[in-house]
């Protein structure tokens, strides 16, 4: 069978004629934080009037990208080939698999079927320097998006620095052509700052003045005593809309309606049609998704991932949610290197001012623990677990009525395996 190299280098040029083939717009996000929501977003913006494809859960490097681009595959499909499935595992059915993605996308190039995609939505991974340099020579984005990178971006251990991070992120912007478009995160400075590596036309987006399109007055709504979504008025140019996205909450959910608003402006929808458009926007599972927890409480469910960014962004929801206690349940954040004892620090120093619990899971964490203690956290409201199999069960016994728990941590810390646990499986 092929080799991964050869695998890449056939799913790559077929890729490359497929997009040859059918002309469609390329929308390109990258991001240490929002890259999934902000597709999300876009893709509920565009796909009133236009037909969509989206890259499914975190297809997002040299075998994912090209998979998007040739076709729909089913989960089940691409579950073989994600982190959940050991490499060796299963090898006839991956087999089975890339042949038919070949057979079906030489298809397709040979008889041009009519319901491909308008528009797909790719998201750009920069795990590796080099990583988006090598998927730009597979599709080319008309629109260019960077969600956040911050100070200490994900991945940075394979990196010389945090400089180098933003630097392999920011050529999503330098390939694109005179007439495309960045929409930058403008409250992010190290975003911001990348606007001068294009020539293309720039958009910003944030809370902030001087962004072209803005959010102000952005609440999380409540009913009833319990979280209802989040609301902000949005401004462009001289218009102004209120924008109401229930089931959704915190700053991270706004972001990434502004950057699809960003979008929705570059292809010319007035912002009432974009306000009703995002009303339809649903996060992806575990990215701040608030559920029924046991007892009458309430999960922030953000176990997907973690990077020092989305940390401060997620405990700052947990802080303007209303609850009786506020429990963070917090593992490490992974692949930050020689950054990670200050990453791990500073959060443990916002956790003290944000939250009455602290569960801290994981080697690194400790650090996350200890900085809350020096930072005024009572001692007996700080617990330390070493994975989320031994700490599911307390966590689960601590927890009372009108609580709301907040779990984060890398994916390597499964600490979804705690989500399980302190689910309403009732409701």
């Amino acid at each position: 069978m092929w080799t991964i190299k050869a695998l890449r280098s056939i799913l790559r040029r077929l890729a490359r004629l497929t997009i040859w083939r059918y002309r469609p717009g390329i929308i390109g996000i990258t991001g240490s934080a929002g890259k999934t929501s902000a597709k999300l977003a876009v893709k509920a913006v565009l796909e009133k009037g236009r037909t969509v494809r989206v890259s499914p859960g975190n297809t997002n490097n040299d075998l994912g990208v090209p998979l998007t681009i040739l076709g729909d595959w089913k989960q089940e499909d691409l579950a073989l080939i994600t982190h959940g499935t050991p490499r060796g595992a299963l090898r006839m059915k991956k087999a089975t698999f890339w042949i038919k993605v070949i057979a079906v996308s030489l298809w397709h190039v040979i008889v041009r079927i009519p319901d491909y995609p308008e528009i797909l939505i790719l998201e750009y991974g920069a795990d590796h320097p080099g990583d988006i340099k090598y998927l730009l020579t597979i599709a080319r984005p008309n629109i260019s998006i960077i969600t956040a990178i911050g100070d200490i971006p994900v991945h940075v251990e394979n990196y010389a620095g945090p400089e180098e991070v933003a630097r392999e992120k920011g050529r999503l912007l330098e390939f694109l052509s005179v007439g495309g478009f960045a929409i930058l995160n403008g409250d992010d400075a190290v975003v911001r700052n990348l606007q001068s590596r294009t020539r293309a036309r720039v958009i910003t987006y944030g809370f902030e003045k001087g962004n072209e399109v803005r959010m102000v007055r952005f609440e999380n709504k409540i009913k009833h005593g319990a979280p209802d979504g989040i609301s902000f008025k949005l401004e462009y140019g001289s218009g102004v809309v209120p924008v109401r996205i229930p089931h959704v909450f915190g700053r991270t959910h706004a972001y990434a309606a502004a950057a699809a608003a960003s979008v929705g402006i570059v292809f010319g929808m007035n912002l009432i049609a974009i306000s009703d458009a995002l009303a339809a926007y649903a996060p992806a599972a575990s990215r701040m998704q608030l559920v029924r927890g046991i007892r009458s409480s309430y999960v922030i469910d953000d176990s997907y991932n973690a990077s020092p960014i989305a940390m401060r962004f997620a405990l700052e929801t947990l802080y303007n949610l209303p609850a009786k206690r506020r429990i963070a349940v917090l593992g490490d954040m992974l692949e930050i290197g020689k950054y990670t004892e200050e990453a791990h620090t500073r959060v443990g120093n916002f956790v003290a001012k944000t939250a009455d619990v602290l569960f801290a899971v994981g080697p690194r964490a400790r650090t996350i623990a200890d900085a809350a203690r020096a930072a005024g956290m009572k001692k007996a409201d700080i617990f330390i677990f070493d994975s989320a199999e031994i700490a599911k069960l307390r966590v689960r016994d601590f927890i009372k009525p009108d609580d709301l728990v907040l779990v984060k941590g890398s994916h390597s810390m499964r600490l979804d395996k705690i989500v399980d646990e302190i689910v309403d499986r009732t409701l």
